[in-house]
């Protein structure tokens, strides 16, 4: 099953504030292995197919570095195609000395780290949702040790050249100021499902039984303040409709719970009750 194409809603591209855009751009080609699709003096959109758009950065006026115990971004998650590519990855990480985090979350196995404004970013692959343990309407997630030797004899003697065509925005993780309304805002308005209860300070929600579209957690304190609007970090990200009939079922249900909607350049924007905003737009045929 492929949890990121119609019909289900699935997060389709990120988009980052950054304090210096030419750094940004050389960081996500060189280390990550993006290509850039489009540029601007201020802004580029990035890549892994050469046509659909994963990531953009943008180094607004005035800009301020990244915020602590603020809502917003805790990390955006790249799913590679192939254990192999996660391989390669890890091998290609190494030979140029960059220092990352790694866990096995049962579903996936995955790497941690920060782009060099301190953005997080996850890349991971899945294992077969056959494989996934459900129980009482909850997917099994945990954070154990990756196995680096078992993952390390899948991808030897392959070079890492860059993220594969197939590679998806798998999933975006947020820090949010409470879960109760936040709760609300994202089953009873977008029409996601809860998954995962992690304890009481996270959650983790998504359509068509995926492990998780969207986690949102509390880490950075209850009560978190939204950050400035021209700091590093989270500008906004897309949700992907699978149909226009979708995208009105929901902006009736965002209403109905009093979340803000407007349209801006051919899209909707709401925003969660944490201030992360979200851009909803129809995938398009062809």
């Amino acid at each position: 099953m492929n949890f990121h194409r119609e019909p289900i809603t699935f997060v389709g591209k990120v988009n980052l504030r950054v304090q210096n855009l030419a750094r940004s751009i050389a960081f996500y080609k060189e280390v990550i292995g993006f290509k850039v699709l489009e540029q601007t003096a201020m802004s580029a959109i990035l890549t892994a197919d050469g046509k659909t758009p994963l990531l953009s950065i943008e180094q607004p006026n005035h800009v301020v570095p990244k915020q602590g115990r603020t809502t917003g971004l805790y990390h955006f998650a790249l799913l590679l195609p192939k254990r192999t590519d996660l391989a390669k990855i890890v091998q290609h990480f190494m030979e140029i000395g960059l220092q990352f985090g790694s866990s096995d979350h049962l579903v996936s196995e995955a790497l941690y780290l920060s782009d060099p404004d301190g953005n997080g970013i996850e890349i991971y692959v899945d294992r077969a949702s056959s494989e996934w343990e459900w129980s009482n309407g909850e997917v099994e997630m945990t954070v154990d040790p990756l196995n680096f030797s078992d993952l390390l004899s899948v991808g030897k003697k392959q070079t890492w050249e860059r993220l594969p065509d197939e590679t998806v925005m798998g999933h975006i993780h947020l820090h949010v100021s409470e879960l109760r309304k936040t709760e609300e805002f994202y089953i009873n308005g977008l029409g996601f499902e809860v998954v995962n209860r992690f304890g009481a300070q996270a959650l983790f929600i998504s359509d068509g039984k995926y492990h998780h579209h969207i986690g949102l957690n509390t880490w950075n304190g209850v009560g978190a303040p939204t950050p400035p609007t021209n700091s590093v970090g989270l500008e906004s990200f897309t949700l992907v409709l699978s149909s226009e009939e979708k995208k009105s079922t929901i902006v009736s249900q965002l209403k109905e719970i009093g979340a803000p909607v407007k349209e801006e350049m051919g899209a909707i924007i709401t925003t969660d009750p944490s201030g992360n905003r979200i851009r909803l737009i129809v995938r398009q045929s062809g």
